[in-house]
């Protein structure tokens, strides 16, 4: 009975933290390494902080960049497309902003790095809940 009893505690030690990952995308942009990570999985409707690390050929933290957010729904019929942006800005080595997802469902993502001249783009899709 107390092999059982600590298997269940177990088990629902090990759902809680995996509930409690961040949302994370890791992708190459350009020349960059990135990792977008949501502070929630799934995001939710209204505001998700989002920490966006960005890193060099060398693995070394990119800090004088210019990063921005698009994010943006697709129109559904009878409502407009919903177009939002965002800057991100440097604290520490990453760069950090809030997505205010106006409501749930499948949400386009770009994340816009600037530096040098250049522009690279990461994008990705996110559902909402």
């Amino acid at each position: 009975m107390k092999k059982i009893m600590a298997l269940v505690v177990l088990v629902l030690f090990a759902a809680g933290v995996a509930q409690a990952r961040d949302y994370e995308v890791q992708k190459k942009a350009g020349d960059y390494d990135v990792k977008v990570s949501i502070d929630r999985n799934p995001p939710i409707v209204g505001d998700n902080n989002v920490t966006i690390e960005v890193k060099d050929k060398a693995g070394k933290p990119v800090t004088d960049a210019k990063v921005k957010v698009d994010y943006s729904m697709p129109p559904m019929p009878g409502m407009p497309p919903m177009n939002y942006k965002t800057d991100a800005a440097l604290k520490g080595d990453v760069y950090k902003t809030t997505l205010g997802l106006s409501m749930g469902g499948s949400w386009n993502i770009t994340v816009r790095i600037s530096r040098g001249g250049k522009t690279s783009r990461l994008k990705f899709t996110v559902d909402a809940r």
